[in-house]
């Protein structure tokens, strides 16, 4: 009988699949109500309603906090949704993006 070699190929880690990830940062502001930063952490970021929660108690009292990291043009399409639906309701909420080191 004939001997038969397998060879395996290792995945490419996600890093290499979908390019760096960067950090989206949620920025304190004294006039975003936080009832309105929660519901954008959990619609707009999809953070389970407990998490949104501490979220958003971090960015009050540290001034700002890491909500995820993502794909960049994953994480810039998801602060331009939420700063454009926060300026739609009239809040100056700001989120951030910077590389994930």
């Amino acid at each position: 009988m004939a001997e038969v070699t397998v060879e395996t190929v290792a995945e490419p880690v996600a890093e290499q699949r979908l390019g760096r990830l960067w950090k989206v940062i949620c920025h304190d502001d004294p006039h975003t109500t936080m009832d309105f930063v929660v519901e954008v952490l959990m619609t707009v970021f999809r953070q389970p309603s407990p998490r949104a929660f501490e979220l958003m108690l971090c960015v009050h009292h540290a001034g700002s906090a890491w909500v995820g990291s993502w794909p960049e043009s994953v994480a810039r399409k998801k602060v331009a949704k939420a700063q454009a639906r926060a300026r739609m309701d009239g809040f100056p909420l700001t989120f951030s993006v910077e590389v994930d080191d």
